[in-house]
């Protein structure tokens, strides 16, 4: 198999012919990016580490995320009989969310781009492979990620500059100097210095940490930037600031499934399984930031199990179509708030964040106003 075909073969499935983005696609031979990866086998990561094209090359090529790291564990550096437990850190994005991020840049040529989340190096390379070397700078929090990905790079003919920095501190630019800033990794609230090292009518495209959103906006002369959430969907790791997460609440999600709440009560709702409802899952992480999920339907039983880190928890059961009982407990009651958003999509037929209007202030924080909902970030 020759790696000029597959990437073809993907450019013509992530990409429309007269696309701007199908030639860097086409031209960038993914797999170098992921020699190794992890895959999920049950409740335990498992390497990949293939030894000839036939095994390396239908998953480099085809249009999936390969994560690369999972705690602290590179895929690079592991043995086959590592199994590391934690969430993951880095990975190969899928190519076509990969293009849809910069198409939602509406990156022109000339621009000068930074690139947030540099991972494996894969979307670095099809920037550089679009607007040439000079006009793209990654950076990563990651030194070893960076190394990596400035090496692979550096194999296929591509030199941009590629730093590790923590991209929600102070950037390695002068002010102004971006275009573009396109981020593959979710944040809270947009890092000050982004909007000051975007130039004025700079565009900025990320992902709000715990959610589905796309916020797009462009700087204005005052240093504020306005925008939109975008009715398109992406989903990012948080940006981390070290090795891995903190521990957040693995060790309470587990525990809930069993203990007896505080409050018991019934819901007028069914029970659903939050992670995977993504514009409600949205929802949430804006009025609940860093709720934690576990789901399981045996086809009569669904058990939903919501925690957070302040030790608040939640489980909904419904046995036979009966009504579903919710056991809470912590200082919030987190399945009243889930039962708040749910009233309100009956209410007005929707949630409102998609779609919504965006300001993001010099300082960062970002207020979100649709119809009579507001939020601040």
């Amino acid at each position: 198999m020759i790696w000029e075909t597959a990437a073809a073969d993907l450019a013509s499935r992530v990409t429309h012919r007269s696309s701007r983005w199908r030639g860097p696609v086409a031209r960038t031979p993914r797999h170098v990016f992921v020699p190794t990866w992890w895959e999920a086998d049950g409740e335990r990561w498992e390497l990949r580490e293939p030894v000839n094209e036939s095994q390396w090359y239908p998953a480099a090529y085809a249009d999936r995320s390969l994560i690369t790291r999972v705690g602290d564990l590179h895929a690079d550096r592991a043995k086959a009989d590592d199994h590391p437990a934690g969430r993951p850190t880095s990975s190969a994005t899928l190519p076509s969310l990969v293009v849809s991020m910069f198409q939602h840049a509406r990156i022109d040529d000339g621009d000068e781009l930074l690139d947030v989340g540099t991972g494996s190096g894969y979307g670095t390379a099809l920037a550089a492979q679009r607007l040439g070397d000079g006009a793209v700078t990654s950076i990563d929090v990651d030194p070893y990620l960076v190394d990596a990905a400035r090496d692979r790079l550096a194999t296929i003919g591509l030199r941009p500059t590629v730093e590790a920095v923590d991209a929600t501190g102070p950037l390695p630019a002068k002010a102004g100097k971006f275009d573009r800033i396109v981020s593959t990794v979710a944040v809270r609230t947009v890092p000050p210095g982004w909007l000051a090292a975007l130039c004025t009518g700079g565009r900025l495209v990320t992902t709000i940490a715990g959610t589905s959103l796309i916020l797009t906006a462009e700087k204005r002369e005052d240093g504020a930037a306005v925008g939109r959430v975008e009715w398109d969907r992406a989903g990012f790791m948080p940006v981390r600031h070290g090795a891995d997460y903190p521990a957040g609440a693995s060790g309470l999600l587990a525990v809930a499934h069993e203990i007896d709440g505080e409050d018991v009560t019934t819901s007028p709702y069914p029970v659903v399984d939050v992670a995977n409802a993504w514009d409600l899952d949205s929802m949430l992480g804006i009025t609940a930031p860093g709720v934690e999920h576990a789901y399981q339907d045996d086809g009569r039983r669904r058990t939903a199990v919501m925690a957070h880190a302040d030790g608040s928890w939640a489980r909904a059961v419904s046995i036979g179509g009966q009504p579903t009982v919710v056991h809470q407990g912590g200082p919030r009651r987190l399945w009243d708030v889930l039962d708040d958003l749910r009233a309100y999509w009956l209410q007005h037929g929707e949630l409102p964040a998609r779609g919504a209007r965006a300001l993001i202030t010099p300082e960062g924080e970002t207020r979100l106003a649709r119809g009579d909902w507001r939020a601040v970030l």
